[in-house]
């Protein structure tokens, strides 16, 4: 493949970039300190396309390619971590699931007024608090139809966007038999009677991307409102979670990009023994393997995102890209801390807010330990 990008993808690039630095990044201090979603960004993303970025051109999506998807989240995730991750899970994780299987029904109701920026934004439900990589045998969240409604019972937590969100896709047992034909998603709106959305949990990073624990009791939705397939739930969730790694996985090549900034600028700046600490070999090796893993990591998730553009499977491009760039953003902004010293451990300098929020990468939509099982299996299953 050439990584060249196209002359569309850099203007598309520039474009992100210059609105993220104008009305995201200059706001990404408060929004972690006041704990607060930054809705005066998000919703003038709706025309700029960066609501929609999966969601086809007929329902008001941008419908770019899924290199310029992960170009996006990247900008965002330079700009400010909170905003960023709320954003790639409306996207990848909320609006994902009723693009790429939903009825043309489901479409036209949800998704128009999701990606315009006029209304909120949408969420997926899938962990629960006994069961958080296993979706297969863990989910107890229960749908039973009863005529033409289901009814579903059952809790959900690490919701992402639940407060924020118009609805929540969620992931329920439609067959009480088991099995990986037993999980169905289900479109649930957030003011359907029943739902119950707890408070924003307290979090070490990422304060202004709000993240809820949810409770379903008697919760009634149109039957129509099943995505898809009754019992393909696990494989539209797993095909959801591939799109979601690379998001992720360009969000963390964002934050390392912004604390690598910051270390060059102060590391110019500073100075120790008479001379700019830029001058010391020591400072200067850990700049030098920055910059190289973070291009090595773009490289990654642009692959990924190609792979995925092809058509072809990518479950372990998007493993393998997600686990090197999220481990690769803790080492830079882990770095970048340590070149400013004392002052890095201050609130005073963004490298400490970057650092939090770097820390969930390597957790959420997969842990690092999952990824690496992903790709296992796929090398594996490849020899056979």
């Amino acid at each position: 493949m050439n990584f060249d990008l196209t002359d569309e993808q850099r203007m598309w690039r520039e474009a992100v970039h210059e609105f993220v630095a104008r009305e995201v990044k200059t706001r990404a201090r408060e929004v972690d300190e006041e704990e607060r979603f930054n809705w005066e960004a998000v919703k003038k993303m709706g025309p700029l396309g960066l609501l929609g970025l999966n969601v086809p051109e007929v329902y008001g999506g941008a419908g770019v390619d899924p290199v310029s998807a992960a170009i996006a989240i990247e900008e965002l995730g330079w700009g400010c971590g909170s905003t960023a991750l709320a954003v790639a899970a409306h996207n990848g994780l909320g609006c994902a699931p009723l693009a790429l299987f939903g009825s043309p029904e489901l479409q036209e109701k949800f998704l128009p007024r999701a990606v315009s920026g006029e209304g909120r934004l949408a969420a997926l439900a899938l962990t629960e608090p006994g069961a958080g990589s296993d979706l297969k045998g863990g989910v107890r969240t229960r749908a039973r139809r009863e005529g033409d409604e289901w009814v579903i019972d059952g809790a959900k937590m690490w919701c992402t966007n639940a407060s924020i969100a118009d609805f929540i896709v969620t992931l329920v047992r439609t067959d009480p038999a088991g099995g990986s034909h037993s999980l169905s998603l289900i479109v649930v709106p957030t003011d359907t009677p029943g739902l119950t959305i707890g408070p924003a949990e307290k979090k070490m990073g990422l304060k202004g991307s709000p993240t809820h624990a949810l409770t379903y009791e008697n919760v009634r939705v149109p039957v129509d409102y099943l995505i898809g397939e009754e019992g393909k739930g696990l494989s539209y969730t797993l095909a959801v979670l591939d799109g979601g790694r690379v998001g992720i996985g360009a969000l963390a090549v964002g934050l390392a990009q912004a604390a690598f900034e910051e270390a060059v600028r102060y590391a110019q700046q500073r100075e120790t023994f008479g001379q700019p600490i830029a001058n010391h070999q020591a400072v200067q090796w850990m700049l030098a393997d920055a910059a190289t893993e973070i291009q090595t990591a773009r490289l990654m998730v642009y692959y990924a995102a190609w792979v995925k553009g092809c058509g072809r499977p990518f479950s372990k491009e998007a493993a393998m890209a997600k686990l090197f760039a999220t481990e690769m953003a803790e080492r830079v902004t882990r770095n970048a801390i340590q070149i400013h010293g004392g002052y890095g451990y201050s609130r005073e300098f963004p490298v400490e807010r970057i650092y939090r929020d770097a820390r969930l990468m390597t957790i959420g939509e997969g842990t690092s330990e999952i990824q690496r099982l992903v790709i296992a299996r796929h090398i594996l299953q490849s020899k056979n």
